[in-house]
Order: C-alpha cells, then structure tokens, then sequence
C-alpha cells in the first residue's frame, strides 16, 4: 500500500500493489472507515478525509479494487471486504484517496509531519537566487509560468528576507537539475507558507530548466534598517517611506468610533519613538475620505479602479469591522494635494493597504473630484449613517450577518475537522452546501486558526446536524478572515434540508 501524488507521505492517492504492479482503488463507496484503515496501515494516524473522484490526480495501469467496505478497526486493507482484485466497473476519473493527520505521535491539524522546504540557490546572497523546493526527498526547481512578484513576496517572507524586490524568470541565476516540482504556481502575496499557494500538482509541468524561476529579496542589514531605497518591512508588510528601524512585532491600535463625523486617524507606528512617523492610513470627513501617509505628508487616494475589496483592507487595518461600501466621485469632500495613491488593486485579504499593488507613489492622472473614500460596519449599537452623498439611508448594523459571527467544527475526528456550524440567537445551527467550496472553507479554518483547508465536503460527510440551518449559499473569495465577511443569505433563509450540512477539514 501506498499514497502519491499528495503534499507529503500521509496523503495522496491510494495505491495497491498486486501482481508485480501498482494499481488504484475505486471510490465505490469510499468512506472515512475505509480510509481509517490505510491511515492505521501506513502508521499516519487518524483518518481525516476521504476524498474520491480523483482528488489527487488520476493513476495510470490497473484499478486492483473496487466496492472496499472496512469496518474502520482492521488492521490493513486486506483485511477489508472487496470485490476480486481487478473487477470494477470504474475509471481513473474515480480514484480513491486519503488525508491522514500524520505521525500519530505528533499529531498536526494539517496533518503535514514533513513538511516540504524551500531554499534560494545560485546567488552570493543568501535572500536571492534560484526558488528550490524539496519534495520527496530530493530537492526540485520551480518553472516560471505565471511566476510573478506576488510568489516572490511568500518566498522572501518565509525565508525572513524581508520584501521582495523582484521575480526573475527565465534562470536568472542558472539552470537546475533534478526535477522541476512546481509550475503554475499563484500565490495572492498574503501566504505565511509558500506551498499554501495555488499550483499544478508535484511534478506536472510543461517547462525546461531555461525557465527555472527565481526571486532577489531586500534581505536586512545588520543595524535591522532596510537597505536604501528599499521600502521596510513591518511584520512582513510593507510601510511607505524608507529608513525606519523594523520591528517584528505589530503596535497595538487603541479601538475607536469608525463613524465620527469628524476627522479621525488611527496610525500604525513603530515602537521606537526616535523613527519617522509611519502612520499609513486614515478617515476624513465623515466616514470617510480615505488619505495615507508617505513622506511625511497625507495625501488621498484616487478612485480609479477603487472597490470593495480595497475597502475592506482599509477597515480592517483601522480595525472598523467590514466594508460596507467604497465610495467614489469625492462623496466625503475633496482633499487636498498630493494625490498619493492611483489604480489600487487590493485583494482584499490584505492586512495593510501599502501590501496592495497601485502605481508608484505621486504617480496618477486624477483630481481630487476623484478622491476614495470607505464606509466600514464598525458603528456602536444604534448608530445611524449620517446622511450624506454616497451614503445609504439605512443603518449599518441592519446587517443580517455581523462581524462576530461564532464558528465551530463538529463530528469530526479531531478539533480541525467537522460538520460546520455557526452560532445565532444563542442557538448553533448548519450551513448548506450549496456552492460551498474550497475557498469558503479556507476561511473558516483561518477563523478558527486551524491552518489551511484541506477539503470543502458536502452532503453531510459528518453527519446531519439538527435544526436550524442558519445559511446557505456562501460565497467567499478566500481571503476573508472571518466567514461573516463573505457574502452571506439572510439567516435562515434556505431550500436545504440537513443531508446538505457542510463541512471542512483543516
């Protein structure tokens, strides 16, 4: 027995070996038990999931099983019932697979007990050089399709080389050898772990070793100041202006009104009071004319491409709870000059609005009839929008969904798995799966701070819940730090019935 194809040895896809050759198994009623048993066989713990339909790509040569069906406590899969090896009615599109937790003692939520690592080769420097990775126990290359700064940002982080200065493709620092495990890779630049980025399968590409990406970090000179020009970085984000001494801590905010009609700034500064001020981001006029802070000037922000994905990294930074809107056409008052920021493209799981790209600072075409602005939900109960241009009638805490939304995994093998459940009017009810996906799982997992998302199961993998089925239809972008950021149905307001409850693994 087995598995390939997965991130590390306790996941993958099942394989059998029979007649002096590897085979496959059929998903034909895979389940949790059976998976059990090729977890406990494999000596990598408790079964997380059993995904099918190929979950982790599709073998080659014989399917050797079909019809498995384990009571979950044999020893080894021939233990298990099965059809004749060889006799099924299935194709590769239908491969078995397994998630075990790992060693089973050192158990991980993620379930990675090796996980893979990461080195920069070719370069004097140790922060530049050619992307390598280690899989399998042999160290590969990464190709350069679609490689672009937003992968470069989760090397140079994971490494502690401070920001990414740039992403070399085409071997900038030299051909490698062995095989090129990566390719495709899409990372959106806020990851804590290289391989929680988006890529093809270990292995797969269609690329030469002419196309072995790279990457140049700012890396970090010994007094902990950024090198000249370079702009520093604070607990892995960029700030404006350059020369602060870095801090590897952020600076605790004080909480504040998000929707005084005066002028309001909350800064994020250095804990070295000789540094030059670092504020990044503050609400003017209302609730607010957004303006951010960069040599030593606050300036706006024109609303060319502005949306609410850039909102709601501006009120997350200021700790104002969700985006409610992102206004446009000065709706908060004109500024004055400089216009410092053009055509931001947030993501909007960005902790800092300086993460997200724009053009060079000063760099627009815009007037300050153009000037950004935000209205974020963090209001105090029965605080009502005051009436403005740009601002809805109604209050902002008419929200069906609020921020604090409580979560819990339920029925599941261990804390980081489980039927998902959400919690309102002080009763725990489901969600339904319909378009529930991987995306709305990564979010939850990040709530509960269980690391990545695994699998997004539906159809009540663990087990039907009981009434009620708070939502349905959840739709995230998977950047979201809370599942009640996502866009959410009123509560209770579904065509489900509890054989849909959702769940997640971790």
């Amino acid at each position: 027995l087995r598995l390939v194809n997965g991130p590390h040895r306790c996941a993958g896809r099942v394989e059998v070996f029979h007649s002096q050759q590897w085979g496959t198994v059929c998903d034909d009623s895979w389940d949790l038990n059976d998976a059990a048993v090729v977890c406990r066989q494999l000596g990598c713990g408790t079964a997380v999931s059993a995904p099918g339909s190929s979950g982790f790509g599709q073998g080659s040569g014989p399917i050797w099983l079909d019809g498995v069906s384990c009571l979950g406590t044999e020893a080894t899969l021939a233990e298990c019932s099965v059809k004749p090896w060889g006799h099924h009615a299935c194709n590769h599109v239908e491969d078995a697979s397994v998630v075990c937790s790992g060693n089973p003692h050192r158990l991980l939520c993620s379930g990675i007990a090796n996980v893979p690592r990461l080195r920069l080769v070719g370069d004097l420097s140790k922060c530049a050089g050619r992307v390598e990775v280690f899989y399998n126990n042999e160290w590969g290359t990464v190709c350069d399709d679609n490689w672009d700064l937003m992968d470069a940002a989760v090397v140079c982080r994971q490494l502690g080389c401070g920001v990414a200065l740039s992403a070399p493709s085409l071997a900038q620092f030299g051909w490698g050898v062995g095989p090129i495990w990566l390719d495709d890779v899409s990372c959106t630049g806020q990851e804590t772990d290289f391989f929680e980025c988006r890529a093809k399968m270990w292995g797969i590409h269609n690329c030469h070793h002419g196309e072995d990406a790279g990457v140049v970090c700012a890396g970090e000179s010994r007094d902990g100041r950024a090198p000249a020009g370079v702009m520093p970085q604070w607990d892995g984000r960029a700030l404006p202006g350059a020369g602060g001494v870095l801090s590897p801590q952020p600076w605790a905010l004080s909480p504040a009104l998000c929707a005084s009609p005066t002028h309001r700034d909350i800064s994020v500064v250095l804990p070295d009071a000789s540094a030059i001020n670092t504020s990044t981001v503050r609400l003017v006029d209302g609730p607010h004319r957004v303006e951010v802070f960069y040599n030593n000037e606050w300036g706006t922000v024109c609303d060319d491409n502005w949306d609410l994905m850039d909102a709601a990294v501006v009120c997350r930074q200021l700790g104002c709870g969700m985006a409610l809107s992102a206004l446009a056409g000065a709706s908060f008052g004109r500024g004055l000059d400089p216009i410092w920021l053009d055509r931001v493209a947030c993501f909007g799981g960005e902790s800092t609005l300086t993460v997200c790209r724009a053009r060079p600072w000063g760099i627009n075409s815009c007037t300050h009839e153009e000037d950004a602005g935000v209205v974020c939900s963090g209001l105090k109960p029965g605080s009502v929008l005051p009436s403005h241009r740009g601002w809805a009638s109604s209050s902002a805490l008419d929200a069906n969904v609020t921020e604090g939304t409580q979560v819990r995994l339920v029925n599941g093998p261990n804390r980081c798995a489980g039927r998902v459940e959400v919690l309102h009017e002080q009763q725990w009810g489901t969600v339904c799966d319909d378009s529930w996906d991987l995306k709305d799982a990564k979010v939850v997992c990040r709530q509960l701070g269980d690391g990545t998302a695994v699998s997004a199961p539906g159809q009540a993998h663990f087990g039907q819940g009981l009434d009620p089925i708070w939502l349905d239809d959840v739709e995230c972008t998977g950047m979201e730090t809370t599942l009640s950021q996502c866009s959410l149905r009123s509560w209770g307001l579904h065509n489900c019935n509890h054989d849909e409850d959702v769940g997640v693994v971790c």
